[in-house]
């Protein structure tokens, strides 16, 4: 031990059990990470983070391979709370500190640190981003990701997975720290919470770990609080109805205000979720009751728009769960290309395509299994998010390195361009997708499509939200075509729809069954005074009456005129038939707007088709 450190002993989890009163499994786990300057960043948070917070502690910094750490010694002198270097198969405990060792990289399983060996990417060692991903898997809500001063861009794909999983998130101010590219790169990703000096960082830890032993408290004591005694009524007494004085529910009104904010209604989403989310929000803006969070709202667009922002989903990655992909590439891509001759598009969705990594992959996967088929098919790839600044980032095609990092070099140099510090998706992948903003609750569905790929989206959404967006789902989809689910995801929604070709992966075949349309519930419109409702589903074997409906419906696809339905906005609704001689993205900005995407020299004769059309009111 050096001179000068801490000797206290590393105290047994029973004792920590009994003098804090907190279950090992059961409390917050901070994850700070930090690399060139992490030492003096480690010191001011420890400094002024009390010893009582029942949070756990995990400082991972990037350490030289071959030498020995003596970080845990040096911070064991700033803080009276126990500070070890982490050993393999050590259960944490609360109110403690764990150093990450040398040559190691660090991952949580339950609330056990496991040890490998030193892993290294293209982006270089990125121990930080791996940790932080474990927390993100295994604590969900209760992670909490610290970016702290260092070089590079560790910790900021790690960080955005902790806010995905509804956890907090901070980095260092960049005047306060000694090196700006961790922290920065963090704050560039936009899934940050709050960035502050390492000292106000620790208040805030500080007061997040009072409110959940408050919260805790509060629970233990409604356990052990005797169910109140219902008093019997006599025998012959009449039900007494009574209107209710009792107004909107302050969580109902929040809903409202961001419908009115926003355009979309979360009042079907599943509440338990958003309110995770928004406690996050008043955690902030040290609001406690959700009474005083609405009053703080109502005539504050910025924060309102802040929370709609932390409401939306939009966390990815390039070829996320790579075992799906690969299942895609055997199983589902060569029988798409094979449906498809020259003149016949092959139609992609991506519903819920966040910053439009998953949309590239696919479409670089499609790529690769067409290779060996000439002539090729066009591909339309459409993807769509409610999130205008995801959009956004997904139309440029810009990553970060660190965003890259586990992608093949066969695959960048292929299908991306180095730009600097970052990898823009090539112009020949990004000119095959149009991303557009879309309601997947309201907006009506694409069509004629091979396959949708609606990943982690329906496990925000309540039961009844699910039944229709699977309808919709269903409704788009070709006779022979496919569905892709989340890991989490089911098609348990609405039985009868799909059958699964790869029940593991979560990929699923359109049933050829006869499904009665649904008019208890629109596809726009206010959800609120439908959501006790179950839709009716009644599903039975295509007849014969159906199959040559099917059938019908095949033959149309494949062999009817080129068409297109707009709405009165010119945007285009549907697609039939091989449109691509007439329309092709245009530069610049995707859209789906008529006008932008026609061919130049049809635009004049098909302005005149459109003012007929609205006169004759008929279909040209």
């Amino acid at each position: 031990m050096l001179e000068g450190a801490s000797s206290r002993q590393w105290p047994s989890h029973s004792q920590v059990d009994r003098s804090s009163s907190l279950q090992p499994s059961s409390f917050p786990i901070v994850g700070v990470g930090a690399s060139a300057g992490g030492l003096d960043a480690f010191k001011q948070l420890l400094r002024h983070v009390a010893i009582d917070t029942g949070l756990a502690f995990v400082l991972i910094q990037h350490l030289a391979p071959e030498h020995q750490s003596f970080l845990a010694q040096l911070l064991g002198r700033i803080t009276e709370m126990p500070v070890c270097e982490v050993t393999d198969g050590i259960e944490i405990a609360p109110n403690c500190v764990y150093t990450i060792p040398p040559n190691t990289t660090m991952k949580l399983v339950g609330r056990v640190l496991h040890l490998s060996p030193r892993e290294r990417t293209r982006s270089g060692y990125m121990p930080v981003d791996r940790f932080f991903e474990s927390i993100a898997a295994e604590c969900g809500r209760m992670g909490i990701g610290v970016v702290l001063s260092g070089t590079d861009g560790d910790g900021a794909v790690g960080l955005a997975a902790i806010k995905a999983a509804g956890g907090m998130t901070f980095a260092q101010d960049l005047p306060s720290a000694q090196f700006r590219g961790m922290p920065e790169h963090a704050a560039q990703t936009g899934r940050v919470d709050v960035i502050l000096p390492p000292h106000e960082i620790a208040t805030q830890l500080n007061e997040i770990g009072q409110q959940w032993q408050l919260d805790r408290s509060s629970k233990l004591e409604d356990r052990r609080s005797p169910p109140p005694v219902r008093q019997q009524s006599p025998p012959d007494a009449q039900p007494v109805i009574m209107a209710s004085s009792e107004p909107l529910n302050p969580l109902s009104q929040i809903f409202e205000l961001l419908r009115k904010h926003t355009g979309v209604n979360f009042a079907s989403y599943k509440h338990a979720t958003l309110k995770r989310r928004m406690q996050r929000r008043m955690a902030q803006q040290n609001v406690t009751r959700v009474e005083d969070y609405l009053t703080y709202l109502d005539g504050n667009a910025a924060e309102i728009t802040a929370l709609y922002q932390d409401f939306l989903i939009d966390v990815t990655s390039f070829f996320r769960d790579p075992e799906v992909f690969q299942s895609l590439i055997a199983r589902v891509l060569p029988q798409i290309a094979q449906q498809h001759s020259q003149l016949a598009p092959i139609r992609i969705w991506i519903a819920g395509c966040a910053t439009g990594e998953e949309v590239y992959s696919l479409a670089i996967c499609l790529l690769e299994v067409l290779d060996g088929i000439v002539p090729q098919p066009p591909i339309q790839i459409f993807a769509t998010d409610l999130n205008s600044q995801a959009i956004e980032t997904a139309r440029a095609g810009i990553y970060q390195r660190s965003a890259v990092a586990h992608v093949s070099p066969e695959r960048l140099r292929r299908f991306f361009v180095s730009s600097g510090d970052d990898y823009q998706i090539s112009k020949s992948v990004r000119e095959l997708c149009v991303f557009a903003r879309h309601n997947l609750c309201s907006d009506p569905p694409f069509s004629r499509l091979d396959l949708i790929s609606c990943r982690n989206v329906l496990i925000y959404f309540g039961a009844t939200l699910q039944q229709q967006v699977m309808h919709n789902l269903h409704y788009g989809l070709n006779p022979d075509g496919f569905l892709l689910l989340g890991t989490s995801e089911t098609t348990n929604a609405a039985p009868g729809l799909f059958a699964p070709i790869d029940k593991k992966h979560k990929i699923y075949a359109k049933k050829l069954s006869f499904v009665l349309p649904s008019l208890d519930l629109p596809l726009g419109g206010d959800l609120t005074q439908t959501t006790n409702q179950q839709l009716p589903i009644i599903t039975r074997p295509a007849t014969e009456l159906q199959l040559k409906q099917i059938a019908d419906d095949l033959v149309l696809q494949r062999y009817s005129p080129a068409g297109l339905i707009v709405n009165s906005n010119l945007d285009i609704v549907e697609f039939r038939g091989n449109t691509s001689p007439y329309l092709q993205p245009a530069p610049g900005k995707s859209s789906l707007k008529l006008l932008k995407m026609v061919q130049v020299d049809l635009r004049s004769a098909l302005r005149t088709a459109i003012h007929q059309a609205k006169k004759l009111e008929r279909s040209f």
